[in-house]
């Protein structure tokens, strides 16, 4: 198994790839809900930092180190409610990297020194910071299935 910081470096690379998946989408592409679901391909990458950030700062007791209007319309059981704009795809996209290389800084700082069990209904039990940063590739995996299978039908 990895260690929290090569682990932190390959969500990066996983970022990077989904940022290349949807480099020649349109605005309008990237905010298509086609039927049969119930979000678009911009809300599935700005749902991956808001919930990096809600996993790993949030049950750690630490402030995210996002804007709330990048967290919380993103969360899960959230749903697109407006068309995202360019400059706001831009910094969704940015914030995507940045959120990261700044949760390795904070990780190599030893800020997370609590963190708050949560057993995920995927049926697996977080119970430390590692077990976090051991998750999220998992979850973001899953998304990437989701903008592969939107992509198709924009």
């Amino acid at each position: 198994m990895l260690s929290g910081p090569e682990q932190i470096d390959q969500i990066k690379n996983t970022r990077i790839f989904i940022l290349d998946l949807v480099k020649d989408l349109s605005i309008e592409q990237l905010n298509k809900i086609p039927d049969g679901f119930n979000n678009n391909i911009i809300w599935n990458i700005a749902h991956l930092t808001a919930a990096q950030q809600n996993l790993c700062y949030t049950r750690s007791k630490l402030s995210p180190t996002v804007k709330d209007k990048y967290l919380f319309p993103f969360l899960s059981g959230t749903k697109p409610d407006a068309i995202i704009n360019e400059l706001e795809i831009k910094n969704i996209y940015s914030i995507f990297l940045s959120s990261i290389d700044q949760f390795k800084i904070d990780y190599a700082n030893q800020l997370f020194l609590k963190f708050d069990q949560w057993d995920k209904r995927y049926g697996m039990k977080l119970k430390t910071i590692e077990d976090a940063i051991n998750f999220i590739p998992f979850h973001e995996g899953m998304h990437i299935g989701y903008i592969m299978a939107l992509k198709k039908l924009v």
